[in-house]
């Protein structure tokens, strides 16, 4: 759905902004009329695809939402006014995207829109789980309960996101490190070698190589820079389509050593998520549909599809669930048991808290396995440049002492 920025003026001659989702321009021009407003300026937003790019996925952590989420919980089970709360928590919150979008839906709520349909307007935030568990909320008069529960589910989702993130922290820094190195050998190191070598000495094949990948890039480094400039807006753009999305996560879930532990990130996330939804009375339904996108996964997604097409034909949960062949046997059987006894989010979120620790335990070892293979890995890489620049003084030294 579109989203409008609008600038109007109340009846009291403020001028006040915020956007807001709609079909169409008549729509949203519709909204703020019958809200009282006079428009004074509306819009739609467009990106292009070049901001696109470089854009970060993300101008809000989940740290920041959840921490906003159980303050705003707090306060309203204080008895403060939704508006006022959330205009007290723009006022207090450090990260300005989250401060300066509290303000536009207050300001949205004080015009009549619903605190849920306000959301709406910012799905880079908000995503669809806490979306439909606000509307579900103010529905039944508990939506402080219901922020409540979104804030524990988005500090454990921190959580789990913290720990795939300590796994992969360290090899990339390695890698990196080890990137330097070798790029200050060839700018720096080699050049200088290379001056002591004699003209009338053959160099051998291994010298030669690094001699000329330090000369390619001395001489064509803007070239290198263009090519990596290159390959990484081929891999945003790619990542940014829906068959790179689907690639990637066809791909990361058979990575030797890291397939299996994003497997059960997965598959904590879903359960977690359709527990929450579940015990905060979404329908069933209605809840697979948010907790498919939010586990992260096209492939979980695609399996909750048929799911609800199976639902919908009178099948239980778990038969499609296990027909997708992505989640572990544990899983559909406790789905199946949940189902007969009526315990669903409760064995739901049972299922989650197991893959969790087992991510947590999978972490520690993954990061005790990977730590020697890397030094060993770099150990190899700077010995082969060591070894590439000294056999020439050592074919000269022997060929002078013989």
């Amino acid at each position: 759905m579109p989203l409008y920025t609008y600038q109007v003026m109340d009846k009291a001659g403020s001028q006040l902004d915020g956007k807001l989702e709609a079909d169409h321009e008549l729509a949203a021009i519709g909204r703020l009329r019958k809200m009282g407003y006079m428009i004074v300026e509306i819009a739609e937003v467009k990106e292009s695809s070049f901001k696109k790019i470089f854009q970060g996925r993300g101008k809000v952590k989940v740290g920041d939402l959840s921490f906003f989420t159980r303050q705003l919980a707090a306060m309203l089970t204080a008895g403060i006014p939704l508006t006022r709360c959330l205009y007290t928590l723009g006022e207090q919150t450090k990260n300005p995207v989250l401060a300066r979008i509290a303000g536009e839906v207050a300001r949205n709520v004080e015009g009549g829109i619903s605190f849920s349909e306000s959301l709406r307007a910012y799905p880079d935030v908000f995503s669809p789980m806490f979306m439909d568990m606000v509307k579900a909320g103010e529905i039944g008069g508990s939506l402080d309960q219901m922020l409540e529960r979104l804030s524990g589910q988005l500090e454990r989702d921190k959580s789990l996101r913290d720990s795939i993130r300590t796994a992969t922290f360290y090899p990339a820094v390695i890698l990196i490190f080890a990137s330097f190195v070798v790029l200050a050998m060839l700018f720096f190191v080699v050049p200088i070698f290379v001056g002591f070598f004699p003209a009338d000495v053959q160099l051998p094949l291994l010298t030669k190589i690094v001699i000329g990948l330090s000369d390619s890039l001395r001489d064509y480094w803007y070239v290198y820079q263009l090519v990596l400039l290159g390959i990484y807006l081929g891999i945003r753009v790619f990542m940014g389509s829906e068959h790179g999305r689907r690639s990637w996560d066809l791909i990361r879930f058979k990575l030797p050593l890291f397939g299996d532990l994003f497997i059960k990130a997965t598959t904590a996330r879903f359960a977690r998520t359709l527990s929450t939804l579940l015990s905060g009375g979404i329908p069933v339904l209605q809840a697979l549909e948010a907790a498919g996108p939010a586990s992260g996964s096209s492939q979980v997604t695609k399996a909750i599809q048929a799911t609800s097409e199976g639902i919908q034909q009178g099948q239980s949960i778990a038969v499609p669930l296990q027909r997708s062949g992505f989640f572990p046997p544990m899983v559909i059987n406790m789905v199946a048991v949940g189902e007969e006894t009526g315990q669903l989010a409760h064995l739901l979120e049972r299922v989650a808290i197991f893959y969790e620790e087992e991510v947590a335990t999978m972490t520690k070892g993954l990061t005790s396995i990977i730590e020697p293979l890397l030094i060993i890995f770099v150990g190899i890489i700077i010995a082969v440049m060591v070894l590439a620049v000294y056999l020439p003084i050592f074919t000269v030294v022997t060929s002078v002492g013989g």
